[in-house]
């Protein structure tokens, strides 16, 4: 198995990738002038105003990569998939501020002087949008690893099942073998196990 295939190796690609996010986006994106009533004005956008969104989405990657990790085959790839998607919207939402950094700054110039639309702006963006792409590749990177390697991971659900339960019918082994309700589920049928 490839290193990169490996579970904890997955939820850390993925955890860095989140934690480098989180990060970026407490720095400026985009600095440059906006048009105020008495002339240009220096500004600049953060990154979560830049980019709104970005840490709610770094969140969302590290909880799929840890949810992929321990759940069983259909949540692993739905997991998978958000991180993906994830993945994919950093990317997006940072080329906007690199490819569109004035209207950016304009909007969020706006914003903060409590209007809506945008203001006329010049700007350009730093290096931080940059870093959220390679914060994006390491998700990416997370997925396919998890992809690769998720035909071969277990869940946690069997390891932590008792013994003789079948937990995706809901029974027990009888005393000879064969298949009765668990107490559980006789008590959500009325019927009390500490009577017997």
């Amino acid at each position: 198995m490839s290193l990169l295939t490996r579970k904890p190796v997955v939820v850390l690609l993925a955890v860095a990738g989140g934690i480098v996010l989180l990060a970026a986006g407490r720095a400026d994106w985009i600095t440059g002038t906006v048009d105020g009533v008495a002339g240009p004005v220096r500004s600049s956008a953060v990154g979560t105003e830049a980019a709104p969104g970005l840490a709610g989405l770094a969140l969302v990657a590290m909880a799929a990569s840890i949810a992929a990790t321990t759940s069983g085959r259909i949540a692993r790839w739905i997991c998978l998939a958000v991180l993906g998607l994830v993945s994919a919207g950093v990317i997006a939402l940072s080329l906007r501020a690199v490819l569109d950094a004035p209207a950016v700054l304009g909007s969020v110039a706006a914003t903060h002087s409590g209007g809506t639309g945008a203001l006329e702006a010049e700007g350009s963006a730093t290096a931080w949008p940059w870093v959220a792409v390679v914060a994006a590749v390491l998700l990416a990177v997370s997925c396919v690893g998890g992809i690769v390697g998720g035909r071969r991971w277990g869940g946690l659900g069997r390891k932590y099942e008792r013994p003789g339960t079948d937990p995706d019918s809901g029974q027990v082994s009888g005393a000879r073998g064969e298949r009765v309700g668990s107490d559980w589920d006789r008590v959500t049928l009325g019927d009390d196990p500490s009577v017997d």
